[in-house]
């Protein structure tokens, strides 16, 4: 084939590409992190890998690129084109592939069992709109315990890491055994760590009144009775999850207690129950408030008939 027919040819395929990535915008407008790149760096953020190691040069799996470093606004999810600028340097690619000539290896890192290129978009791109299976990649990996899906949104990763959190939460301090509570749940990472350094704090609090050393169950089953329990029962007096919608109560128990401690510190003497409250009229959510309270009273009221 001539040089002006591959030309052709890959600015032919870009342009499908693109098409086709326009297509996905629009099937995907009521849910748009479905058709979003993943971002290395919040992935990053959110699975905190503790150490990285360089693994060499390897033949990867296509499929399971599923992110990018610095370049995650400019494809989506399935690696296609999302913007025009990106055409002059795809087709370069693209052509290069067409004629068989081999290109260097691309970076990637590794996280999670899936990977995220650090450089080498484009070929990335090219590659999966030709229906590679396989790249050559020098690969970087960082430790994690957590396992990404391909596929997954941002969304479906925190909450597979919320999980995660919970069931290392549960295991090493025996939640579930000691409080017969399984519902200590949240809505985003890091907050299981917040609960034991709680737990802790109650600890230190304790054995400032014994002589012997509280053993850290006996100090969690009383920090579960005593502060947490108490807590979420304002919560639910107060309607509290009505006014965060999509939060959990162990989230509002986390905030109630930050603002808590900052509401004594300022104006000393201040109960739980009105710490709750003060945080719910700053910054819960009020449109839809009536309407909210009332369906709770009916379902309220039928409950107890029955």
């Amino acid at each position: 084939m001539e040089y002006g027919g591959i030309t052709n040819l890959a600015a032919s395929d870009f342009s499908k590409a693109r098409s086709r990535a326009a297509l996905s915008k629009i099937l995907n407008l009521m849910n748009s992190d479905r058709d979003k790149l993943l971002s290395f760096y919040d992935v990053k953020e959110m699975l905190k890998p503790k150490n990285q190691v360089y693994m060499g040069l390897q033949t990867v799996p296509i499929k399971l690129i599923v992110g990018s470093e610095g370049r995650y606004r400019d494809f989506n999810r399935y690696f296609l084109p999302r913007a025009e600028h990106l055409r002059s340097r795809w087709i370069r690619v693209d052509e290069a592939h067409i004629k068989d000539i081999i290109l260097p290896s691309i970076l990637l890192y590794e996280i999670g069992g899936v990977y995220f290129v650090r450089d080498g978009n484009h070929r990335v791109s090219v590659a999966k709109t030709q229906k590679v299976e396989f790249i050559d990649a020098e690969v970087i990996s960082l430790a994690s315990e957590i396992k990404i899906q391909p596929g997954m949104t941002p969304d479906q990763l925190r909450e597979a890491i919320i999980d995660y959190e919970k069931k290392v939460f549960y295991e090493k301090t025996q939640f579930g055994e000691l409080t017969g509570d399984m519902s200590l749940n949240f809505s985003s990472p890091g907050r299981y760590d917040e609960i034991y350094n709680h737990i802790l704090g109650h600890k230190y609090f304790l054995n400032e009144t014994v002589e012997e050393e509280i053993p850290f169950s006996q100090a969690l089953v009383s920090w579960h009775r005593n502060v947490y329990s108490p807590a979420v029962t304002i919560i639910r007096e107060q309607w509290l999850l009505t006014q965060f919608p999509g939060r959990t109560e162990g989230d509002l128990y986390v905030w109630i207690m930050k603002h808590w401690d900052f509401l004594k510190k300022k104006y000393g003497g201040y109960s739980m129950a009105d710490a709750a409250g003060d945080f719910s009229r700053k910054y819960g959510e009020n449109k839809g408030k009536h309407f909210r309270f009332f369906s709770l009273l009916l379902d309220r009221i039928f409950k107890r008939k029955r």
